[in-house]
């Protein structure tokens, strides 16, 4: 029955809020408690957070049009993890199965040590309480990977029965299928195990469709690591709003008079950064970085802010961005166009005549981008000798900076990037090395000066910081980088202080353009990974004692955490906006409060990008080599192992195993600490480093997995049992003779 006595106007409390949606008659959302508690204006923006804060601790299930109640749970039970918030595991019961019907609470998971070491998708048997503020439970045993849900291909054998060929290459084995809920051969699905046994079979749960069509490859990517890739209507209408929001020259500079530029790819959708500099007749240059007010529109607390801070940061494939913020606004109204007025936080610098930044102050500005220009463009006019002065007094300012950067000496690493280009229809049209101009390092070394001057203008008034964090190298990866140059008979002396400059030097006296690339190879993987925190720890790599990201804001959460920083510690707040837009553009007490929370949060949504960027590049060169299995290539040894080795093709990467089983008959012995394989009979060897012509065996889009055989001499890689290849057959892939293709199969045989 409906509540008999009206509670009084204002904001409910959470058990008035349980109370109403109890009692209520019909479904309770948002409209509904809002009327019940006669709420207007400001009011409903408080009500939004407060649902959403008790949809978060599980007290209701935080759907659109309906709150519910939650039930009981056993004291012991398994949960599957949904979501990482903020670096804690949200989870729901793995099987829930209330009598009335309601959806599952969601549970905080409470673990040990700072951040969350569970991903989306694993399942812990946990033990359960509830406290005053909803569920929460604290993990007893992780269960076995096989419990996890699997990206997959369905293939069908010889005798009808359907099998789940793994897209991850560390999954060696296929699965028999249940129950195909609906998949046809050849789609690209998600499944679960039915039963426990690591050999159990598997049914299907979501079919994701045809996985080499074009922009499969990403989509593999987005589905295995759990990357956040669709908004919710509650944000993009937000986004709408906030779009709308008219851009008062109120407490703002106007700098459009500059012909400030945009230095960018060519192919760039979203533009953060633009930059200006003109000599000050001191010897000097007086600078502007100008970047995205992104601040003014996404404002903490609302949609956008809580989405963003989920997705941490835009993850960047070969034929799609998967945005940190909505098009509209990442794309649109904070990208800085050219010709069009655009909101911006100006960073105004001063430099002398030796690159050093005397003088910063922060403004929030109103620009209006003089032109946008590719790296290439730019860099032509420079060398054809048609720059505009604007383009000329930029390159002449970032000369004094490189001198200072010179004088700095950051570690210098010069290492290929590939680039994978596509054509019209999504298809590969060229997999190269991205060239490196001067035009990219200027840009680099404004947006270096900026995000210093961020850094310390924020230190300067005591204020949270969000550094961007990069430590000297451990000893145990010191003692392994001094292993490895042994072999190459150079030295590194492990009592000296350990600097940039150090490896600079190691690098620049070699003479062999191939040892200096294994060398700095081995340096990059000697150095600690950089990540986001409150403090500062220095960035070893740039050479600097105080670093934080500034420049980036569209993309990247760690800078509009920068930014708001910036808004608050110099009163740099705007009129305040109507509506139900929050008010507020600086920090928010729950980040002033844990600044730690969420740069660990936003650390491992830069970590889960960096993989699933890594492996869709994988899978376009194995897509793209796939014609080509039977060629000899030029390749180098990247790694050695007891199993085999490592090559990768020169000029195009792509990492394949040679396994030892193909080496050839004699017996191969390795040594660990030299990275050698050795032939006992022969004494042929294989080391890191070693230049060698072998032919592709085998190249998986699926997996993005390659392996190689010696172009003659040794052994081959046979398929063992029924010969399978991958082939398409209509939309379907399946393998030759009608058997799943490239895939092991449990007791069936080994994959080629």
């Amino acid at each position: 029955m409906a509540p008999s006595k009206r509670p009084a106007p204002g904001l409910p409390t959470r058990k008035q809020v349980l109370d109403f949606i109890q009692n209520s008659p019909v479904p309770a959302g948002k409209r509904e408690i809002a009327r019940e508690f006669g709420l207007k204006g400001q009011e409903n923006i408080q009500l939004k957070a407060l649902l959403k804060d008790m949809a978060e601790e599980g007290l209701i299930d935080g759907k659109r049009t309906a709150f519910h109640k939650m039930g009981g749970l056993p004291k012991v039970t398994v949960l599957r993890v949904i979501d990482i918030d903020e670096g804690e595991a949200i989870a729901v019961p793995d099987t829930w199965q209330p009598e009335d019907a309601t959806p599952p609470p969601r549970i905080r998971l409470v673990e040990k040590g700072k951040g969350s070491a569970l991903k989306k998708g694993d399942r812990v048997l946990s033990r359960t309480e509830e406290t005053g503020t909803g569920w929460r439970a604290f993990p007893m045993k992780k269960l076995a990977l096989s419990s996890e849900q699997v990206l997959g291909v369905v293939e069908i054998d010889g005798g009808g029965k359907p099998w789940l060929a793994p897209v991850d290459k560390r999954i060696r084995n296929s699965s028999p299928i249940s129950d195909l809920g609906g998949a046809e051969a050849g789609e690209l699905v998600l499944a679960e195990p039915v039963g426990r046994s690591a050999r159990a079979a598997v049914k299907v749960t979501e079919v994701l469709g045809e996985p080499l069509a074009p922009k499969a490859f990403s989509l593999i990517a987005i589905h295995k690591h759990g990357i956040p890739n669709v908004f919710t209507e509650e944000t993009l209408d937000e986004a709408q709003r906030v779009s709308k929001m008219p851009l008062s020259p109120d407490k703002r500079e106007d700098l459009r008079h500059l012909p400030i530029v945009a230095i960018d790819p060519s192919d760039a959708r979203d533009h953060d950064d633009a930059i200006w500099a003109e000599p000050d007749g001191e010897g000097g240059f007086r600078a502007l970085v100008a970047i995205a007010d992104v601040s003014f529109y996404v404002r903490p607390g609302g949609d956008i802010d809580r989405e963003a801070r989920r997705r941490g940061n835009s993850v960047y494939f070969p034929d799609r961005v998967v945005p940190m913020l909505p098009e509209v606004l990442s794309a649109d109204v904070c990208s800085l166009r050219s010709g069009e007025d655009r909101a911006a936080m100006a960073c105004h610098l001063r430099i002398d005549a030796e690159g050093r930044v005397k003088e910063w102050r922060f403004t929030r500005a109103i620009v209006r981008i003089h032109e946008v220009i590719a790296y290439e463009d730019a860099q032509a006019r420079i060398d054809q000798g048609k720059a505009e002065p604007f383009l000329q007094d930029l390159w002449a300012c970032w000369k004094a900076l490189a001198h200072a950067r010179h004088q700095r000496d950051p570690l210098e690493l010069e290492l290929p990037e590939r680039r994978v280009k596509l054509d019209d229809k999504g298809r590969i049209a060229e997999i190269a090395i991205r060239e490196r101009l001067d035009a990219h390092r200027v840009v680099e070394d404004f947006m270096i000066a900026a995000n210093v001057a961020a850094a310390k203008a924020l230190e300067a008034k005591v204020a949270p910081v969000v550094y961007r964090v990069h430590e000297t190298p451990s000893r145990e990866k010191l003692v392994a980088l001094k292993d490895y140059l042994a072999t190459f008979g150079k030295k590194l002396a492990m009592g000296q202080v350990i600097t940039p400059g150090l490896f600079n030097r190691m690098i620049k006296d070699i003479a062999d353009e191939s040892e200096k690339v294994l060398i700095m190879e081995a340096v990059l993987r000697s150095q600690t990974q950089a990540y986001y925190g409150p403090r500062n720890e220095g960035h070893f790599g740039l050479a600097l004692g105080s670093y934080a990201h500034f420049t980036s804001p569209i993309r990247r959460y760690a800078d509009l955490l920068v930014h708001r920083a910036l808004v608050d510690a110099y009163h740099l707040e705007q009129p305040k906006p109507q509506g139900d837009i929050p008010a507020t553009s600086g920090l928010s007490e729950r980040d002033r409060e844990d600044l730690g929370k969420v740069s660990e949060a936003i650390s491992q949504a830069e970590r889960r990008a960096m993989e699933a960027e890594r492996e869709t590049i994988d899978r376009y060169v194995a897509a793209w080599l796939s014609s080509r299995v039977g060629e000899v290539f030029d390749t180098r040894i990247t790694g050695v192992q007891k199993f085999g080795f490592f090559a990768t093709i020169i000029g195009l990467g792509g990492d394949g195993l040679v396994p030892i089983s193909t080496l050839g008959d004699e017996r191969f012995g390795y040594d660990e600490k030299a990275k050698v394989l050795s032939g006992e009979r022969s004494g042929t060897s294989y080391a890191v480093g070693q230049i060698l012509r072998l032919r592709l065996a085998e190249a998986n889009p699926l997996t993005g997995a390659l392996k190689f055989e010696l172009e003659a001499g040794g052994g081959r890689i046979e398929p063992r049992g029924k010969p399978v290849a991958l082939k398409k057959r209509g939309n379907h892939l399946v393998g030759k003779r009608g058997r799943p293709s490239n895939i092991r199969h449990q007791g069936r045989g080994k994959k080629r």
